[in-house]
Order: C-alpha cells, then sequence, then structure tokens
C-alpha cells in the first residue's frame, strides 16, 4: 500500500483496505490497482459476471440553466442541444488547434434533476417508462471528467462558458461503476426499474436507501452502470451491491486491460493535445450537424482542421490510430516504436498489454496513415528486437452494450 500520505483518499478507502487491495498513486489519488485474487481473475471475472469498481476520483459536474447545452456545444464538435433528456453522450473537449483536451460522458438530465430533493425511479430512460415532463431542451447537464484532468476541465469550461450558465463541480459526490453481465440482474435487484435503462441512457434512483443517477455505460465494452451518489453514502452503496450474487470488487489494472480489449481510448496515452477527434478515428463522436452542411456546422474549437481533416485529400491527416495484434506472444507496451519492414520509424505504441481475454498481446498506437490499413504487417521494437504485429480491427473482444 502506497506510504504517501499527501495522496487523496475517495469515500471507499477504508473498505478497498478491509477487502485487501493493494493501492497505488493515480490521478492524485489512492487507488485499488487490485485485490488479492489478482488482476486477470479480476478482469476475466468482469467479463463473465460482474465487477465493482470505484471511479470516484473522476471529476463530476452541472451545467445549470436554460442556455447550457448550447453553450457547452460551442466547446466540442457535437450535438448537445438536440440530445434528448435522459440521454447521454460521450464528448471531446478541444483546443484552438483541434486537440483534445479531454474525453468526457455528459447527459442532460430536464430541468427538476437537482441534487436536492426526494429519490424516486427513472424519469426518462428511454425505451423504458414514462417520458421526462420537463425541460426539452435540458436545465440541468451532468458532466463526468477524468481525474487528472478535472481541475483544468472545471476551469477551462467556467472561463469558456460559465457567463451563460452554472457551472457546479459535485466533489461531495462519489461514483461507482458497476459492469458485466451480471450487473443488471445485481442491480434492478436494489433498484427495480433500471432494467428498463437502455445504453447510454439514465436516470435517478434509491438504491440500498441511497439517492442515485444512474447512467448504463461503462469503460469496459460490457454491459453495466455507472451511479454517482453522495460521498457519504458511497460506502453503504458499495456494501450493498458487494453482497449481491456474481458480484467482486475489481481494481484499476483490470479496468485498464478491459477497456483496451474493448478498443476505448485512455486519456493521456492514446488521446490527449496532440492528437486530433480525427486522427483519433473518433469520427463516430462528431455528428452531422456539427460538420461541413451541417445546421451548426463548425462553431467550435480547431473546427477550420478538424471540418478539413474529415474531408481528407490533401487535408487528411498523416497519422491514424489503430489496433494490432502481436503475431508473437510478446507482449508489446507503450511507448515501444512501431517500424515497417525496413526498419523505418512508422509510429508508436500508446497502450498495449496481453489480452486476457483472448489471451493475446493486444495494443493501439498511431501509424502513418499509409499503414493503417487492416492487415497490414508491421514490427514492434521490444527491448531492441522487432516483434512482428498486424494491424487489427478494435474493439479486440465484441461489445455487449444493451440497447433494447
Amino acid at each position: 500500500m502506497s506510504t504517501d500520505h499527501t495522496l487523496l483518499r475517495t469515500p471507499l478507502h477504508g473498505l478497498h483496505i478491509e477487502l485487501g487491495a493493494r493501492m497505488v498513486a493515480f490521478a492524485g489519488y489512492a487507488m485499488p490497482v487490485q485485490y488479492p485474487s489478482g488482476l486477470m481473475a479480476e478482469h476475466l471475472h468482469t467479463r463473465r459476471a460482474a465487477g465493482l469498481f470505484d471511479v470516484s476520483h473522476m471529476g463530476q459536474l452541472r451545467l445549470v440553466g436554460p442556455d447550457a447545452a448550447a453553450a457547452f456545444e460551442t466547446l466540442m464538435p457535437l450535438d448537445v442541444i438536440d440530445l434528448p433528456v435522459g440521454k447521454q453522450r460521450y464528448g471531446l473537449l478541444l483546443n484552438d488547434e483541434g486537440g483534445i483536451l479531454d474525453d468526457l460522458m455528459f447527459i442532460k438530465r430536464g430541468d427538476d434533476m437537482s441534487a436536492a430533493g426526494p429519490s424516486r425511479g427513472a424519469k426518462a430512460p428511454p425505451g423504458g417508462s414514462e417520458p421526462h415532463a420537463v425541460g426539452e431542451r435540458g436545465g440541468d447537464i451532468l458532466v463526468i471528467v477524468n481525474g487528472a484532468c478535472k481541475v483544468a476541465d472545471i476551469a477551462h469550461i467556467q472561463q469558456k462558458i460559465g457567463a451563460r450558465c452554472q457551472v457546479i463541480p459535485m466533489p461531495e459526490m462519489a461514483l461507482l461503476a458497476l459492469q458485466g453481465p451480471q450487473a443488471v440482474a445485481a442491480l434492478s435487484k436494489l433498484a427495480p426499474g433500471v432494467e428498463k435503462l437502455v445504453f447510454m441512457s439514465g436516470g435517478r434512483f434509491s438504491i440500498a436507501g441511497c439517492d442515485c443517477f444512474v447512467t448504463r455505460s461503462g469503460y469496459t465494452g460490457e454491459d453495466g452502470f455507472e451511479i454517482s451518489v453522495p460521498a457519504a453514502q458511497a460506502e453503504t452503496l458499495a456494501r450493498a451491491l458487494l453482497a449481491q450474487p456474481g458480484v467482486l470488487p475489481v481494481g484499476l489494472g483490470a479496468r485498464n486491460s478491459l477497456r483496451l480489449e474493448a478498443g476505448l481510448c485512455l486519456y493521456g496515452n492514446d488521446i490527449d493535445t496532440t492528437t486530433t477527434p480525427v486522427e483519433a478515428g473518433l469520427n463516430w463522436a462528431m455528428q452531422k450537424v456539427r460538420r461541413a452542411g451541417g445546421a451548426r456546422a463548425g462553431g467550435f474549437p480547431g473546427a477550420a482542421k478538424i471540418l478539413a481533416q474529415l474531408q481528407g485529400g490533401v487535408s487528411a491527416p498523416a497519422t491514424k490510430r489503430v489496433g494490432l495484434v502481436a503475431l508473437e506472444r510478446i507482449p508489446v507496451r507503450e511507448p515501444s516504436e512501431l517500424q515497417n519492414a525496413t526498419g523505418q520509424r512508422i509510429g508508436e505504441v500508446t497502450s498495449g498489454l496481453l489480452g486476457p481475454s483472448i489471451d493475446q498481446p493486444i495494443a493501439m498506437g498511431y501509424v502513418s496513415t499509409e499503414y493503417a490499413a487492416l492487415g497490414t504487417r508491421l514490427n514492434a521494437v521490444v527491448r531492441g528486437k522487432p516483434v512482428p504485429m498486424e494491424v487489427a480491427a478494435m474493439p479486440f473482444v465484441p461489445n455487449r452494450y444493451f440497447r433494447g
């Protein structure tokens, strides 16, 4: 366990110690990297049953006011205004050069989803129960940002749009993730109706007496939920979830291997301020309404560069993020150099490990665009020796999101 007493602690710190977690420093917090069963067992358990993750180091904030959606849309290359209440979206916060300041998740909660007030069932689960009755434009947007970026993100958002809406940090909230094929069975026992949510939707629920906001989403490629809960109630919620059949605690180590198998980016490794969404292969996250010819085309930071890259041709990016599979049983980790057959540098691995579910070394990285086609052979340099790799489709393991 880390002895660095300057590290912040999540509300579940004591529970992690009780459960025998090995704690490490991550994003300024003491976080559980694994429990006694180990990373491999935790990874595989999440794939076949349900894993409970403490992700309370991540940042939560609210954007409140009638202009919140329109204001937030000016910071990202995606559609915020037309997103229905109760629906969640993946977002990219950009700088003026089109680089990615952070990737995030946000959901429109409507005009009555303040942090205070009585718990109730899901208000707007698309495909679920009664539709939300208020605020079609959404007066309350819940935003989840990465832990290492949250201070800068909140300052950036406040500086850019704080005059148009309230930007309210939520340090009093914890965040738990319940992931895996048995997650819905476990959570629905404690919160009947949660099973009506579909992927990327959410609502408010009382769970084991705790006032929670739940989204059906996650970072593992599995069906599952992320649960925002007051910090004072986090341990009560975690113990209630761990008491359910099939649910075990899982650390950051398995969270990383699960997300890589799912082909999901890790901020700071696979995307950062030097990469654009197009270079990162995140075109799917930019809706047509914000692209050239769309009703609200452009108007976001770096728009000229990004829209030109989307058009391709001479403006197409020189590098592209790709999936890679090693053709020998040798794990290839970041930041291994990638070379062509003649030994010329063509890119770099940004994430890599032995995929526990497929028992094969996998990675993602950036390569010169001419080497990005599926099936392209190249070499990674590991301890001075070439390891043959092949560009492969992602995800490496099929995603199992519940879409209804």
